[in-house]
């Protein structure tokens, strides 16, 4: 079952649809493996030692071994400078062992993460965030997809939630999240989407019309009940870490949603933690799988 049933609405469970995916992607390592073909090598840049991106990390290491990846640690120190970073970029870009390669958000204030970026090789750029990754989500051919919008229409998919048609609003518009997914759900998904943001005036009004909401903005609790209408698909793509005395390991985790006070009113919702979160790491193993087969196939 990869549903779970309430009074009101189903929890869509990211958790276990990630656990299912690596159990596929483990399968199809496996099986390179007895055709003595190429394993799967990531290799990930972490800068500095912010404790959530060391967090971050930890899980793709974790995820990378569950499925039978290779994969390689390149630690540095937050005072690296912008040149000798990319240096080191240029050397994952012509190791031609290596089929998926990220750099760790965020870094540090004197590197340009644009320039990181588009410093990867769009062929093994498994976190989707090159020119050419973003770009050719309207190509009719991706390439690599940008990890957390392709979590998220996986989990549409797996649900068996119809896009085809529907009025999908998507609230942030950012490069990582928002404007690609709406990309996916245009082009893939057939939807009608509406794009809102920090500037967008009377937010329910456009919130209170969509059969699939996505919100991922960052800011805890911005959606209210009396912004959603009856029945609709919310997914939640926020995750803020709230401090305070009152939760018991000094902090909780929160999303963009009031999840209490909405779900009674929808037919699917993603809660957080253990919604779009660990799909964005099945996502990014899911492209290094693909990064791997078309070099290696």
């Amino acid at each position: 079952m990869l549903m779970t049933e309430t009074q009101t609405h189903t929890l869509i469970d990211g958790r276990k649809i990630s656990i299912d995916i690596k159990k596929e992607i483990a399968e199809k390592v496996a099986l390179r493996k007895q055709a003595d073909k190429k394993l799967p090598h990531l290799a990930i840049i972490l800068v500095g030692d912010d404790g959530a991106s060391q967090t971050y990390v930890d899980f793709k290491v974790k995820a990378c071994k569950e499925v039978g990846f290779h994969y390689t640690m390149m630690r540095f120190a937050d005072t690296i400078s912008e040149d000798k970073l990319m240096k080191h970029i240029d050397q994952v870009n012509r190791d031609e062992d290596v089929d998926g390669f990220i750099v760790q958000l965020p870094l540090p204030e004197h590197i340009s993460v644009e320039k990181i970026t588009e410093k990867i090789r769009p062929d093994k750029d498994v976190d989707g965030f090159t020119n050419r990754n973003f770009g050719s989500i309207v190509s009719k051919n991706p390439l690599l997809l940008p990890a957390t919008p392709f979590g998220v229409m996986e989990l549409l998919k797996r649900y068996q939630i119809p896009t085809e048609g529907k009025n999908c609003v998507v609230v942030g518009a950012s490069r990582l999240v928002g404007a690609p997914l709406s990309m996916m759900l245009v082009e893939e998904g057939r939807a009608t989407v509406t794009i809102c943001h920090k500037y967008t005036k009377d937010l329910a009004t456009f919130t209170r019309q969509a059969d699939i909401l996505v919100v991922a903005v960052g800011k805890p609790g911005i959606i209210t009940a009396d912004m959603v209408k009856e029945g609709a698909v919310v997914i939640d793509v926020g995750t803020t870490r709230v401090e305070g005395a009152q939760y018991k390991n000094g902090y909780t985790l929160k999303g963009d949603v009031d999840f209490k006070e909405v779900a009674p009113k929808t037919s699917f919702i993603t809660p957080v933690p253990g919604g779009v979160g660990p799909m964005t790491i099945a996502s990014l193993l899911l492209n290094t799988l693909r990064a791997a087969e078309l070099r290696n196939p």
